[in-house]
């Protein structure tokens, strides 16, 4: 059975949000990929709390393809160590992930 999952990072401006999203799509490392934004996040870094504006970015893809599109995002990404989580789909319609295996599938 194959493991689906929706996996985020957050992008500190569009621009580097949409090519980590598409470049992920390009090498089919996603289905599909969403930037939202922009959001201000809260956060505390370097011993700080501060805030700022981010854009998300969502992946969806499948387990086999996770540690590629990980590395996808940690190579391409402009912070230093971006924020790289995944959470499994425990539901989703047969038709949609049935489209995100195949889209994903190693060629």
């Amino acid at each position: 059975m194959t493991v689906h999952l929706v996996v985020t990072t957050a992008t500190p401006d569009r621009k580097s949000g949409e090519q980590l999203a598409g470049s992920a799509v390009a090498a089919r490392l996603a289905g599909t990929a969403q930037v939202v934004g922009p959001i201000t996040s809260f956060f505390r870094h370097l011993g700080e709390s501060g805030q700022g504006e981010e854009f998300n970015v969502t992946f969806k893809t499948t387990d086999a393809r996770y540690a590629e599109l990980e590395a996808h995002i940690i190579a391409n990404h402009p912070w230093n160590k971006p924020e790289v989580t995944a959470v499994e789909l425990v539901r989703g319609s047969a038709d949609y992930l049935a489209w995100a295996e195949e889209s994903t599938r190693r060629d």
